[in-house]
């Protein structure tokens, strides 16, 4: 999860030496393609793993089996939907956040060559989520580690040419990461196919149980992840009416670090969907509980240092990507008061894998819709009172605890003991 979290950052790097415009036009692009990687690999991926992984701990092999073909039928159609609306609507969602001129020019050049090969990326996250299911986390972080390897030489080649390769410039950054994307899916499709996975793909009739055992995690967790993604877009936007370019280039480049947390507890969160999952499905709610707070301590402690010490010295990380003083001044605020609360944003991120494990999702979302209604509500207002970059920032930051208070309270007295595993074969 880490090498995956180098994709965005290797990008972003090269990028920003095509110059301001170039960094505020990603920065306003990145919550989508994130949001993209959220819903493939976290939320929807995830309820994939769940289904699976509870199966195979209730010893249903047939129905993982089955769930293959399905989880591959869902995301090709949810990376349908996903590309039609980023290449119709992409110019006024993007002109909405605050790109004009050459930065939404930068941004639609990148977005309309990655959202052309999106279906590369749903694929891929959901092959992915089916090996995870299976308790196989090995699998995917060599392909995935292996990926960035290739991509580390090929972003900058794109974007910048070398002999006899083109120089592509901003779209060049999306060329690299569709090959990355369908270098990995070539190989885990083969990897599923052989049987090596430990589930095997099978043509089997379509049935809306199957679906619905899938969707019923994923969906929801997919909401979570728009959710959570909407509160970047709209604080950007405020950021954007009320202090300029500048300074959205400034927080967009600082969300990155926020974005990073994503990833990183994904590595642990995938684990807990497996874990918490089989021993959901083999009757051992209090052992899946006692996984999911061993996880969640985890991800705060790693997620926590990364905050304060961005906190500390926030330009150490600003400076990899801008100069611009404004821009500095901007990430360097955002970083003071919202980095050390990152920490409570990866304990309730572990928490929401150990919920989609479970098949208990729903507190998990609410909390996330009440960050969504602290940050962007209480944002719009306290700038109407007091309109300084450092009353939206603390905003954000009081969302972020009030995100990871409810998750806590809600896993632990979730019950999971009494949580009950749906037959899916007899619902069909």
């Amino acid at each position: 999860m880490v090498a995956q979290a180098l994709t965005g950052l290797i990008e972003t790097w090269w990028l920003s030496r095509l110059g301001t415009d170039v960094l505020t036009g990603m920065a306003v692009l990145f919550p989508a393609v994130m949001l993209m990687q959220m819903m493939s690999g976290g939320a929807i991926g995830g309820g994939i793993a769940s289904a699976i992984s509870r199966a195979l701990g209730a010893e249903r092999r047939g129905e993982a089996d089955a769930l293959v073909l399905h989880a591959i039928v869902i995301n090709i159609a949810f990376a349908a939907i996903f590309t039609t609306i980023a290449l119709v609507f992409g110019p006024e969602i993007y002109r909405g956040l605050g790109a004009r001129g050459a930065s939404l020019a930068a941004a639609l050049a990148y977005s309309n060559v990655v959202f052309s090969g999106l279906v590369l990326l749903w694929v891929m996250n959901g092959l992915a989520a089916i090996i995870r299911g299976t308790g196989n986390m090995l699998v995917p972080a060599f392909v995935i580690a292996a990926g960035v390897v290739i991509l580390v030489p090929l972003s900058p080649l794109l974007i910048f040419g070398w002999g006899p390769v083109p120089a592509l410039g901003v779209a060049g950054g999306g060329a690299a990461l569709l090959l990355y994307y369908l270098g990995s899916t070539l190989f885990f499709a083969w990897y599923v196919g052989t049987g090596r996975a430990g589930v095997h793909f099978r043509f089997v009739p379509l049935r809306w149980a199957y679906m619905r055992e899938i969707l019923r995690i994923g969906a929801l967790s997919a909401l979570a992840s728009v959710q959570t993604n909407l509160t970047i877009f709209t604080t950007t936007a405020l950021v954007g009416a009320w202090f300029g370019p500048h300074a959205v280039a400034g927080y967009g480049t600082a969300a990155r670090l926020e974005y990073l947390m994503i990833p990183l507890v994904f590595g642990i969160g995938a684990t807990l969907v497996a874990m918490v999952g089989m021993n959901v499905g083999a009757g051992q709610g209090a052992r899946a509980l006692r996984i999911a707070l061993t996880g969640a301590a985890a991800a705060f402690v790693i997620c926590e240092t990364i905050g304060v010490v961005a906190a500390i010295w926030p330009e150490a990380w600003l400076r990899l990507f801008a100069s611009d003083p404004a821009t500095l001044d901007s990430g360097s605020r955002y970083l003071h008061l919202a980095g050390p609360c990152f920490g409570f944003y990866g304990l309730g991120f572990a928490l929401y894998f150990a919920g989609q494990g479970a098949g208990r999702i729903l507190w998990p979302m609410t909390a996330s819709f009440a960050r969504l209604v602290v940050t962007a509500l209480g944002g719009w207002f306290v700038l109407r009172v007091f309109p300084t970059e450092n009353a939206l920032y603390v905003m954000v930051a009081f969302g972020l605890l009030v995100y990871s208070g409810i998750v806590v309270a809600t896993t632990v007295g979730a019950g999971w003991t009494r949580a009950a595993l749906p037959r899916v074969a007899a619902a069909t």
